[in-house]
């Protein structure tokens, strides 16, 4: 009679998942404080490293400004983490490829310097080993293609440097792909582009189509042996911008296995505030913003913290919209709800867009653990959200690579 009494606590087993609709309040809290603590939370996508290369940015220190550092970290339950190395794409050539090597090493000599706290890591067994150390893994993910400076012998030299994943175009378009922010050059993927896909395939290094636009996504679905990502996209059906996906661009992702990870940044999530920064209070904010860019030149994470400051001027005024951390959460369901929980994960922009009320910075990760069990959600589905689903992605990467390594006949 084991059931009667479960039945008579509020507490419902089906089909070996336990439910929480009844459950009570604290009993939910502490669930989800057990099932945070344990889970790899894997993001995807941080701009952190220019904070290190302009501000020289200590991981170890505790900042009042910024998003993330150790010991947020270590509050948030974030344990692994994607660190963007990102220029402008105005920052290109010979120029843009000795930025990237900065920020490769600025990311790499924080690693050096906190051995206890954190591993650099490029398969998702390093990842998993890394958790099992109690240290935060370290990735690294190049975002841009114009980066390459159209060369992949540089990709290829990327990758020996750690890079796990390309975002293959920024806010504008490069030489052999078209971005979803700039007027189409390409139609989609040239045959160069094409050739750099397959050969991110033969590296083990994730395509990843944040940022383009949506041909050059349908052609790198075709052209790549192994699943893709968008490292940091929401959903357009709730937001309707062009840096987002659209439903069925999220069915054919997950067709092929892939996952899309949630962007936390309030002018992708929120429908209301991205119509309110077209709208009458757009001019304004714009030459703000444009003010703040002509101050601190090429230091992009002050500008960044800068115009979050703005933002939330702005909206405390009443001149821009609200928005709440929920939102996130709204966007993870949608996907669910679409293609089920195996497609959808966390890339959340900290340190490089504007944070949502109550997502103010890392540590309050452990609010998206919690609302997803009060939605009901299973936990081996959180697990899977929370970091699983992109493990699973970089472990098909990695065989991928593996077999287009095998040279035919041996």
């Amino acid at each position: 009679m084991r059931w009667l009494a479960l039945l008579k606590t509020g507490v419902v087993v089906l089909a070996g998942s336990l439910l929480v609709a009844d459950m009570p309040a604290e009993d939910i809290a502490a669930r989800a404080r057990r099932l945070h603590s344990n889970a790899i939370m894997l993001d995807t996508h941080v701009d952190t490293p220019q904070r290190m290369l302009f501000e020289k940015f200590d991981l170890a220190h505790r900042d009042p400004e910024g998003h993330l550092d150790i010991p947020r970290m270590r509050e948030g339950g974030l344990n692994a983490v994607f660190m963007s190395i990102w220029a402008p794409s105005s920052v290109n050539g010979a120029r843009g490829v000795k930025r990237s090597l900065d920020l490769i090493d600025a990311v790499r000599e924080q690693v050096r310097l906190h051995p206890h706290d954190l591993a650099l890591a490029t398969t998702a067994e390093e990842v998993r080993r890394a958790h099992a150390q109690g240290k935060i893994a370290v990735l690294l993910g190049l975002e841009g293609g114009h980066l390459i400076d159209d060369d992949l012998g540089v990709l290829r030299s990327y990758a020996a440097l750690g890079v796990r994943y390309l975002t293959l175009t920024h806010s504008s378009n490069n030489d052999w792909a078209d971005s979803s922010t700039d007027k189409p050059a390409h139609d989609g993927l040239t045959d160069f582009g094409k050739a750099v896909v397959r050969e991110m395939n033969r590296l083990g290094v994730l395509v990843d189509i944040s940022h383009v636009s949506d041909k050059t996504f349908y052609d790198a679905l075709e052209t790549s042996r192994a699943p893709l990502i968008a490292s940091h996209s929401s959903c357009r059906a709730l937001c309707n911008v062009a840096r987002n996906m659209s439903d069925d661009m999220i069915r054919a992702l997950a067709k092929k296995g892939g996952v899309i990870q949630i962007n936390y940044n309030i002018g992708f999530l929120s429908q209301e505030y991205a119509d309110a920064r077209r709208g009458p209070t757009a001019e304004e904010f714009a030459a703000k913003s444009k003010a703040l860019e002509k101050k601190y030149g090429e230091d992009e994470a002050r500008i960044i913290r800068e115009n979050e400051r703005l933002s939330q001027q702005y909206r405390a005024a009443g001149k821009l919209p609200q928005v709440s951390w929920e939102k996130i959460v709204e966007h993870m369901d949608h996907v669910v709800k679409l293609v089920g929980a195996d497609h959808v994960g966390l890339g959340s922009d900290f340190d490089g867009a504007v944070m949502p009320q109550g997502m103010e910075d890392c540590s309050k990760l452990p609010r998206l653990t919690e609302a997803l069990l009060r939605k009901g959600y299973s936990e081996s589905d959180i697990r899977k959200i929370l970091g699983e689903n992109l493990l699973r992605v970089m472990a098909e990467a990695e065989r991928v690579s593996r077999e287009m390594h095998v040279v035919p006949g041996n």
